[in-house]
Formats: C-alpha cells, structure tokens, sequence
C-alpha cells in the first residue's frame, strides 16, 4: 500500500472491488505508462535541488520513558542513495515511520520533498513509495492482483490507469512473467520486488525501504541491489535503512549511521572512509626498534606484532618516517598506509559491529 493511502487511514482490510486479474501488456485495455519513472525533464543529480529529507530535532519517546529517536537532524540529498545504517534497535524504523507520517513525533520536525509533514501527508505522500517492516499480501492472490488491491486502496490513483501501471510496475521489478502466479508460490526475493512493485505503482520522486534485503538469499540480495541501482539512476532518491555494510558499498551515496537513537555520522561515503585516521605499517626484521623509533617521532597507539610495527601516522609524511627508520638502523622490508575497514569504522561510531555480509 502507499504511504499516502497508509498515513490517510486507510483500513487493513482492503477493497475487493476490482477483478483479480486485468489485462497484460499486448491485451486489450493496456494504457501506455511508465510506472514509478520520473519524467525526463524531473529527474534530478545529487545537488541539484534541496534535501529529498530533511529533519530538525526529530525525537520519539514511548510511554514509559523509553527514548526511540533523540532528536536527529537528517538532510538527504535529491537523487542520492542514502543508507540508514545502525544496529537493529538503534531507532531506524521508529524514523521511518516519523517520517511517512505512521508515527507522531514527540517533538522536531521534517520535511518530505520540501513539503512540512504531517501537516502536507495528502499533497506529498503519493509522490512518496515505501515498504516498511516487510511486504504484506494475500498468499491466495497473484502478484497482480495484490497489487491491484494496493491500488484500490490508493485514494490519489486513477482507476482507469490502473492496469497499465500495474503491469509496467510488475515490469519495472522483473516480474511480469509471474504476474498471475499466487503469491504463496513466490520466492523470498520476488516478495520484496513484489513489495517495491507496489511503491512504483506511480511516479516516485523519493522511495522509502526499511531493509529490503533482510532475509534473502544471495540471489534474492543481489536482485533487490540491482532494481535500487535502477531505480535511483532514472532519477528518485532512494532512502535505504540497513544493518549491511555491503548495502553501503555497493548501492550508497550518501550515509547516516543511528547510535541508540542518535545520529553520529552523516555524509557522503567518501567522508566515511576518510573519517578514520591513517596508519603506517612498517613490515621489519625488528619490530620492538621500529616501535621505538615510531613512538620515538611522536606517533599514537603504537603497537609492535612478530614481524611488523604500526602507529597512526598524524600529520608526518610516510616517506619522512621511512627515512628515519633507516637512519636509526632499523631494516624495513615494507611499508603501508592502510586506512581503517568500513567495518572498523562502524564499529568505532556504534560500539557494535555490523554484518558485513548479504
């Protein structure tokens, strides 16, 4: 269901008013569409308008106390892929559905493609897609005709578009060929396309997924990275919620990292990486005189192992240091500058590690 139709109260139980299955592309009654696609002269780069989101001081508390989100200020950038990442519990989904309108905020605000939220749900949610917590459908029903009850429920859809669209979003996911397929029979990552299906059901401008990748199989991953990357090239901002590094790798531009409901970092992924401080790896026959040596030029945190000795290198030059090592006697077999993992990193932002696999 869309956000729009989802924030305007809509009931769960939705209209079985339309036939189960309409006509496929080549049928009669098809209409001409291009489903969840932006027009050509709407599509925008990252940087070429304001923030998709944007947030001041959002915060929810729940009764008794408990403190879900503690005033995050969140800008994400038209066109961006931005990755929400933290540890399960660190108030990711309580955000989301701040900002979809789902759940009141105790206090802060936001904006939702430059519309103040929640008082502008019903002019900007149908511009908005999302799948939250998990695809919800009727496993008796095919693929289209769960989508076409979605649509019903969509109070902002035309109804005499509603097959073309339906069609061309069951294409836009790869799905066409098993549009009249019950959905029980269905893989785990034919549900999640199911579900973004559902979110394209009309031009999106900025599309919401709380973990779309949670569960699947590789196969089913590398599906639902492949249509994010689509989508996010034909111009909408995908804002991303994950516990992968690997999302933030391979789909990412643009990164925030949830702390126990606070946001610790936001940037690009470039200013992620360079974030962590540089060390120099001195491979060497001696490595307690190399770590001497090395404290000895005012280096931090510097440790010696069997065959090798490293420090944070600060400000000097590697090949400074280098020098002074061979001046002192020390026999260096290699030298590096490694940069901390991503890996590293969210652990040092969050105190938890982080799977980095999907």
């Amino acid at each position: 269901m869309s956000a729009a139709s989802r924030a305007a109260g809509q009931r769960d139980e939705i209209s079985f008013g339309r036939p189960d299955d309409g006509p496929l592309p080549g049928e009669p009654g098809q209409l001409p569409a291009g489903p969840g696609q932006l027009p050509a002269e709407a599509r925008q780069l990252p940087g070429d308008a304001g923030p998709a989101i944007t947030t001041s001081g959002l915060a929810k508390r729940f009764r008794g106390g408990q403190l879900a989100v503690g005033g995050i200020d969140l800008a994400v950038p038209h066109g961006s892929v931005y990755g929400f990442l933290g540890p399960n519990g660190s108030g990711k989904t309580t955000t989301i559905r701040m900002l979809l309108g789902l759940v009141h905020p105790t206090s802060g605000s936001h904006e939702l493609l430059g519309v103040p939220m929640p008082a502008g749900a019903n002019a900007v949610l149908s511009r908005v897609g999302s799948l939250v917590e998990g695809p919800a459908f009727y496993s008796q029903l095919s693929g289209k005709a769960n989508l076409a009850r979605y649509d019903a429920a969509d109070r902002t859809a035309d109804p005499r578009t509603a097959d073309a669209r339906i069609c061309g979003a069951l294409d836009r996911v790869g799905l066409l060929s098993a549009a009249r397929k019950h959905y029980r029979a269905y893989s785990l990552g034919m549900k999640q396309r199911l579900a973004i299906a559902a979110g394209l059901l009309g031009p999106r401008e900025l599309l919401i997924l709380d973990e779309p990748t949670n569960g699947l199989d590789p196969q089913g991953t590398r599906e639902v990275r492949g249509l994010i990357r689509e989508i996010a090239a034909d111009g909408t901002t995908v804002f991303v919620s994950s516990h992968l590094l690997a999302e933030v790798e391979q789909i990412c531009s643009h990164v925030g990292v949830m702390r126990t409901g606070k946001l610790v970092f936001q940037g690009t992924l470039g200013q992620l990486r360079s974030r962590g401080a540089t060390r120099i790896l001195v491979r060497t026959a001696q490595p307690a005189r190399a770590a001497e040596v090395l404290a000895g030029l005012g280096l931090a945190d510097v440790q010696a192992g069997q065959h090798e000795a490293s420090g944070q290198l600060g400000g000097q030059p590697p090949e400074e240091v280098c020098a002074q090592l061979v001046q002192a006697g020390v026999p260096v077999a290699g030298l590096d500058t490694p940069r901390p993992s991503l890996e590293d990193l969210f652990v040092e932002l969050t105190g938890e590690g982080f799977d980095v696999d999907g």
